[in-house]
């Protein structure tokens, strides 16, 4: 039985152990529910963070308010749907249907009058590939000036009244590491299904072309220090990756219209000692005749992007598509999409089970556990080698189990940290073909099985290498199955 439908079954039990009482039923069925749905990943980070610009160049369209209005202080859910709706629910009452509106190109959300404090969340359906695979979902600035708004993040991914938080993972913005952001992810961590792994968390280095002063070479060292941080034990244990990304250049990047494409190709033809004079502040660019036009750019691209842009064109960037496409590649949003699919949408079933799973063991808390669902749920977390590879993860992620280093950094590839396909735990391409997959598995085994009967590790250092060992053999299994041919 796959791990998805032995939850399945675990949710079904627990709505017939609680059936005298409807509002857990209503619960438990929402949960079964949300194992069809796509993936929630949050987008959470301190204010100004650039999170509505980052979901905005994941989306390819400007559907995310980027100003400081009352919209950017609500939760926001941003769903794929068939046709563009907008949907606030408040904390009492009925869910009331928005105008749906843009402007400039952007989309427009009014609260219509209701007050923020009383919203519970905004519901955005709209058409988009890129939302199919997930729902993101937008939150409030963490460390803000305004506690309520603050509070609302929190409240949504750390929940305080024992209900797990409705997002599967979490996208979290940071400019530098500083001890907010620390906090902030260490309380997202939970410590029942997952045992405190940081499994379901990605950190991004956002605004990364302010690092260095809006160098044409800033990405280099925002790429750098994203490097120094997914290598540091403390950042480790908090989350899965550290990616770079200039978020208003993706966004813009995403969105480029033609037009700005021929502004910009005007700019580039300025003499460069001329142009390179007037960015070197927000201030200096927007003066001049054309002020207006100036300032819409520095708003879309920013001082890097105009820099940037100026820079590929001169070098022979001719087209709006090939500049769109160098300013994305460029950015860090391509990385940061890999990044995502490997470690979330990839794992989706295995995020949705941890989910599900921690929605019923919390219910089980303060109660009796040897009742037949407190023991089905011990049997789907003992018996599921997914759970066993995310808590051993975890543990060599954040130093509790102690490897040599060549072996500990196979372990985590092994066991899925660069991606859930046989090829990427066992290091191989994508289309490596069979043979050289099993020749492989069967090395990793005989290599792992040696490590095991080492007498100078650990007890806990050789439960690892047996979970490792588990791993090689279900990938060798897969490997054995016949194909069928429809």
């Amino acid at each position: 039985m796959s791990l998805l439908a032995a939850t399945r079954r675990v949710l079904l039990l627990a709505i017939d152990t609680h059936r005298g009482d409807p509002a857990t039923v209503a619960y438990l069925r929402t949960q079964l529910a949300r194992l069809d749905e796509p993936l929630r990943v949050a987008i959470a980070g301190k204010v100004k963070a650039g999170k509505s610009t980052l979901l905005n160049a994941l989306v390819g369209e400007n559907i995310a308010p980027t100003d400081a209005g009352e919209c950017t202080r609500v939760v926001t859910w941003y769903r794929d749907g068939s046709v563009p709706r907008i949907v606030l629910h408040p904390h009492t009452g009925h869910p009331e249907p928005l105008t749906v509106r843009r402007t400039d190109g952007a989309l427009v959300i009014d609260l219509d009058g209701t007050p923020v404090q009383d919203v519970d969340r905004l519901v955005v359906d709209w058409p988009s590939e890129s939302l199919r695979a997930a729902t993101l979902i937008d939150t409030p600035g963490i460390a803000s000036t305004s506690a309520a708004t603050s509070q609302r993040t929190v409240a949504f991914l750390d929940p305080d009244d024992d209900t797990p938080t409705e997002a599967d993972a979490v996208v979290y913005l940071m400019r530098h590491l500083h001890a907010a952001d620390a906090e902030f992810l260490e309380s997202f961590r939970d410590r029942g299904v997952a045992r405190a792994t940081a499994v379901n968390t990605v950190a991004v280095i956002s605004r990364a072309d302010e690092i260095g002063g809006g160098r044409v070479d800033a990405m280099f060292s925002a790429r750098g220090i994203a490097g120094r941080y997914r290598s540091d034990p403390t950042v480790r244990g908090l989350c899965q990756d550290v990616v770079a990304v200039a978020g208003l250049l993706a966004q813009t990047g995403r969105t480029l219209r033609h037009a700005e494409y021929t502004t910009l190709a005007a700019l580039a033809a300025l003499p460069r000692e001329e142009l390179d004079s007037a960015l070197l502040s927000v201030a200096r660019f927007r003066r001049g005749p054309d002020a207006e036009l100036r300032d819409r750019l520095v708003r879309r691209f920013g001082l890097f992007g105009i820099r940037l842009s100026a820079m590929l064109i001169r070098q022979g960037t001719t087209t709006p598509d090939a500049l769109a496409a160098e300013l994305v590649a460029r950015s860090g949003l391509t990385e940061l999409q890999n990044v995502l699919h490997t470690r979330f949408t990839g794992r989706r079933d295995l995020l949705k089970a941890r989910s599900a799973l921690l929605a019923v063991d919390r219910l089980l808390q303060g109660t009796r556990r040897d009742g037949p669902l407190a023991r089905e749920v011990e049997r789907v977390l003992a018996g599921a080698h997914e759970f066993a590879e995310l808590r051993l993860l975890g543990a060599l992620r954040s130093g509790a189990v102690g490897l040599p280093r060549p072996a500990a950094e196979e372990a985590e590839r092994l066991l899925g940290d660069a991606g859930a396909a046989p090829t990427a735990r066992l290091g191989l391409p994508p289309d490596a073909p069979a043979p050289e997959l099993r020749h492989a598995a069967f090395a990793a085994l005989e290599r792992w099985q040696r490590h095991a009967a080492n007498p100078m590790l650990t007890r806990v250092a050789t439960d690892a290498c047996h979970t490792v060992i588990r791993t090689c053999e279900g990938i060798l299994a897969a490997g054995s199955r016949p194909v069928r041919i429809p």
